[in-house]
């Protein structure tokens, strides 16, 4: 079966994140995510020497909900990921789906030259894949 070059770019959903500051409460960052519909905030860099770190609303349930930690006296730096793991817009879907499943994470940040452009995952990879 040959393989037609589907990249991370190609499957990549620009607006299912927003850019969260770490120092927020867990229940404002609930409220950010239910405002615009997204399952991951973004965590902001601190300064230029800094990473981003990531929130998804599974975290959330994970570490906020399930261990019956208060929302509003839990800050999302607490519970975010950092350093995220991103993946490059130009890297191949089957690379990407690759690094996944070795790295147990089912959607990744693109970024390219420090910029956060979308979010890409599994559903999304496969459904660029039918397209082309």
């Amino acid at each position: 079966m040959s393989h037609h070059l589907v990249q991370v770019k190609d499957a990549m959903q620009e607006n299912n994140f927003q850019f969260a500051d770490g120092m927020l409460t867990v229940a404002e960052g609930m409220q950010i995510a239910k405002e615009h519909q997204v399952n991951a905030l973004i965590i902001n860099k601190r300064h230029d020497n800094d990473e981003y770190g990531i929130v998804m609303l599974s975290d959330i349930a994970k570490h906020v909900i399930a261990k019956d930690r208060s929302p509003e006296r839990t800050n999302l730096y607490e519970i975010m990921a950092k350093p995220l793991l991103s993946v490059s817009p130009d890297m191949d879907v089957k690379y990407c789906a690759r690094f996944f499943e070795r790295f147990g994470v089912n959607c990744a940040p693109v970024i390219k030259d420090g910029e956060v452009l979308g979010m890409v995952d599994y559903t999304n990879m496969v459904l660029a894949q039918i397209e082309k």
